[in-house]
């Protein structure tokens, strides 16, 4: 395979039920959380929290699926990668189950909120909203959330540098456009779009983290120890006192409801 056709392979075809398995540790330590505002944002209107079940498609070790449940939701978290599933921290709110977006197992109307965070680009698309219109009740809602990283924060503008050099200039760098589906879909309607701002700090233990957690950047070879040393570098231009670097991302919060 060339790199033209290397490129124009959807990522839903790249591996997904496992690409993250060697990463689930770095995945549960180091990944971001959410904007509290945001979350806020999918939850308005719903209802009363603790009166809702979410799911979770794709929930990774849980961090999702723990902000909506301190909120007071049951959160169904489907994740197909045992060892994602096995490094989620343990939430009384939280239950997690083996199925995929494709093919969650989930009854009919039986869902208030359908969220994927970090995930959609993940799955098939049209298969995907299909299921997520049959398991949702018709007055719930649907939400797509993705960070992205700001590049008018100049640290985080040299880290993602640093990532697309290193990563070859993964696809996966520019799947904010894999919503695209959702504005085409006959299942879902009166989308709207919110934007949040938010930062992680990290010390240098973390940018490293925070980077290996990333599926598409090297573990091992001659690529890690470049990626490696190049981090050490951001981390000594960039830190502040205290050690620290902050990642600044804005965050993309896509909000539908079901066509009835």
């Amino acid at each position: 395979m060339n790199q033209a056709e290397a490129d124009a392979t959807p990522l839903h075809s790249r591996q997904p039920l496992t690409r993250f398995s060697n990463r689930a540790a770095d995945y549960a330590k180091y990944r971001p959380g959410y904007p509290e505002a945001a979350i806020a944002a999918i939850l308005e209107g719903l209802g009363v929290p603790e009166q809702l079940i979410a799911t979770d498609i794709g929930a990774g070790t849980g961090i999702s699926s723990r902000l909506l449940a301190n909120r007071g939701v049951r959160v169904l978290a489907i994740e197909p990668n045992a060892a994602m599933r096995q490094a989620a921290p343990e939430h009384p709110l939280v239950e997690f189950r083996d199925g995929t977006a494709e093919q969650t197992h989930l009854a009919d109307a039986s869902i208030d909120l359908v969220t994927c965070f970090q995930s959609f680009h993940w799955f098939e698309p049209e298969a995907t909203l299909g299921e997520f219109h049959r398991i949702l009740k018709r007055s719930g809602r649907l939400a797509l959330v993705w960070h992205e990283r700001d590049s008018a924060d100049e640290f985080t503008e040299a880290y993602g540098r640093l990532v697309r050099l290193i990563s070859n200039h993964n696809m996966a760098e520019k799947r904010l456009g894999s919503v695209s589906p959702l504005f085409s879909s006959p299942h879902f309607i009166k989308i709207h779009r919110q934007t949040f701002c938010y930062q992680q700090a990290l010390d240098l233990e973390g940018l490293v983290g925070r980077a290996q957690s990333t599926s598409y950047l090297p573990r091992e070879g001659p690529a890690h120890q470049k990626l490696i040393s190049g981090l050490q570098e951001l981390h000594t231009h960039f830190c502040n006192a205290h050690g620290l670097v902050y990642l600044a991302y804005l965050t993309s919060v896509y909000l539908a409801v079901p066509h009835s």
